[in-house]
């Protein structure tokens, strides 16, 4: 039960009801009987810079989580961000210091790959196709080439913001072949769907990101991964299921980077 004793953090977005982060994070604080609770803001637009003074001078809220539609606009917002959210100019935490400073991070890729991980994907000189160039599908990429895949093709709806991507990423890892728009999936050890294609979809043979064409070449073995969380298993995923794919859902990477989240924010420990 919260209490006036409570300490929170938040998630902010536009929609919020599909997010698990809240779940996530109350069962844990619950299990571990900890006095911190999560809330969840479906926040408009207009709203963004009075949040933003708001988060200065909320005593008792220690970070925020964000997800769509706002990692981008808030990255420019905050007093500081780490390194990699400067290169990509996206965030998706933030934590309130104790003078009101706030300071964001992006942990997208980070638990995207303990995910991966738990299904025995290793990403050294792997080949990898990430669909997607926003704030989680920048992320992803920038992740798997930190972590050494040999090469990484991006995909996404917008030429510019391949090109815009590809470049920032080829000037960061010189070493890695980084390429757009596959035409073919076999190659790959990973692909990852890391747009909004999907969600909210009832049937399995609802939208893909990708053509059925193309998606009808993967590869056996070819771990096949999706962004979104509602619903877990995704026309994509059941697409690739079905050709015999290991597949990662949503909230399986959701639930991995509970620790980055919350280790940022200063209410969870790193490992959980």
């Amino acid at each position: 039960m919260i209490q006036g004793s409570t300490e929170l953090v938040a998630i902010v977005g536009s929609p919020i009801a599909q997010v698990k982060s809240p779940e996530n994070f109350n069962r844990w604080f619950v299990d571990q009987q900890q006095n911190v609770a999560m809330i969840a803001i479906d926040l408009a637009p207009t709203a963004l810079d009075a949040f933003v003074q708001t988060l200065r001078g909320w005593h008792n809220l220690r970070g925020c989580v964000v997800t769509v539609p706002y990692k981008q606009q808030l990255a420019g917002s905050l007093d500081s961000v780490s390194e990699r959210s400067t290169a990509l100019r996206s965030i998706n935490v933030i934590r309130r210091e104790a003078d009101g400073r706030l300071v964001g991070d992006i942990v997208d890729g980070e638990g995207f790959l303990n995910a991966a991980r738990k299904h025995g994907f290793n990403p050294q000189h792997k080949q990898a196709l990430v669909i997607g160039t926003g704030g989680v599908g920048s992320a992803i990429a920038y992740a798997l080439c930190q972590a050494g895949v040999s090469r990484l093709v991006i995909s996404d709806i917008s030429h510019e913001r391949v090109e815009a991507l590809g470049k920032l990423l080829r000037s960061a890892f010189p070493a890695i072949a980084i390429s757009a728009g596959p035409t073919s999936l076999a190659p790959f050890d990973l692909v990852v769907n890391a747009s909004p294609v999907g969600m909210g979809a009832t049937r399995d043979e609802g939208p893909m990101p990708l053509p059925e064409a193309l998606m009808a070449t993967l590869n056996a073995s070819t771990l096949v991964a999706d962004v979104v969380t509602s619903p877990a298993v995704t026309p994509f995923l059941a697409f690739a299921r079905r050709l015999g794919c290991p597949i990662q859902t949503g909230p399986e990477m959701a639930l991995a980077q509970l620790g980055n989240l919350g280790h940022f924010m200063g209410v969870t420990p790193l490992e959980i």
